[in-house]
């Protein structure tokens, strides 16, 4: 009996020693897959931009201050690029993510020729993205506007009522992180509210009526947070053209005297490891292995930046959220 516990135990180790070794390898095999993707993938560390090509950045998701992104496009304007081609295709995000990237572009601007493609959506923060540019190109079915600026947040109180927990707070004045969701909001609280939402709102404006050359009137049509579109919004002066990249092309050449014939070539602002499609399935299939299933599926369907994104923006917003529909 004795020995055949003690074989049992030996076995036991032997199988612990090989999960342990196998786990050990399958992240070596990522962070070597994850080594040799940077290295190889053109523009992967957001420094490649050759001389003779003009760059394509790309704009994507929701907008929040980054200094990473910032300092990208900071070394694209010393780069020996061209020109540059933003693609767009954002809802917006937050009001201060917004107007850093606004600055960045307009500097980039002022080193390179740029022009401004919108794939599917410039709403809002990204709308104030596009405007960074002299010129932009939308497709006749793309979104464009939404014009505005959204505080939004939770209120629990009934909530809290109904389970029977109450939130006691001791703070400096009454306006102190007012509003807090788990009290009613306050008249004094709505005011403050208020007058930072139209305070934000008024600078949303005043940006898009410089940059677009609007009059008050023409403001007036675009400015109550709606959504236009690529047909609607040329005509709106919201956008300069309907087209693609092709389309921004021919522009750059005809009006900036971008030599004709030019590639153009990615210009990545922010590679991280989850934005690339087969070290996401090794990192899934690893996790799968290990026993983290929902976090494996999660990361497949989605990437870790995108998972990330979806939790909570703090600060003021420029959004564009339509309601979902049942």
């Amino acid at each position: 009996m004795s020995l055949d516990s003690d074989i049992i135990v030996d076995r036991r180790r032997i199988r612990r020693k090989l999960t342990f070794w196998r786990v050990m390898a399958a992240l070596i095999a990522i962070a070597a897959i994850a080594s040799v993707a940077l290295i190889a993938t053109p523009g992967a560390r957001g420094t490649f931009a050759s001389a003779g090509s003009i760059a394509r950045v790309n704009i994507e998701g929701l907008i929040r201050s980054d200094s990473e992104r910032t300092q990208a496009l900071e070394r694209l304007e010393n780069s020996q690029a061209a020109a540059v081609i933003v693609h767009i295709n954002s809802p917006g995000g937050t009001t201060a993510g917004s107007e850093q990237l606004y600055d960045s572009l307009t500097r980039l601007k002022a080193k390179k020729p740029l022009v401004v493609v919108v794939e599917g959506l410039a709403a809002s923060g990204g709308y104030i993205t596009a405007i960074a540019s002299d010129h932009i190109v939308a497709q006749q079915s793309s979104l464009v506007g939404s014009i505005g600026v959204l505080f939004q947040y939770p209120n629990v109180t009934e909530l809290l009522k109904t389970i029977g927990v109450k939130v006691e707070e001791v703070k400096s004045s009454p306006l102190k992180a007012a509003p807090n969701g788990f009290e009613p909001t306050s008249p004094e609280a709505r005011a403050a509210l208020d007058a930072l939402v139209k305070d934000s709102y008024s600078w949303f404006r005043g940006l898009v009526k410089e940059r677009r050359g609007m009059d008050d009137t023409q403001l007036e049509k675009v400015a109550d947070g709606r959504v236009f579109t690529g047909r609607q919004a040329i005509d709106l002066k919201l956008i300069d053209q309907i087209g693609d990249e092709k389309t921004a092309v021919t522009w750059l050449v005809e009006n900036k005297g971008v030599k004709k014939g030019l590639s153009v070539r990615d210009y990545k602002l922010q590679p991280r490891l989850g934005d690339l499609t087969f070290l996401r399935t090794a990192a899934a299939v690893t996790l799968e292995a290990l026993g983290l299933g929902s976090i494996a599926q999660q990361i497949g369907q989605t990437g870790v930046v995108q998972a990330v994104d979806r939790f909570g923006m703090d600060g003021m917003l420029a959004l564009w959220q339509p309601a979902a529909s049942n």
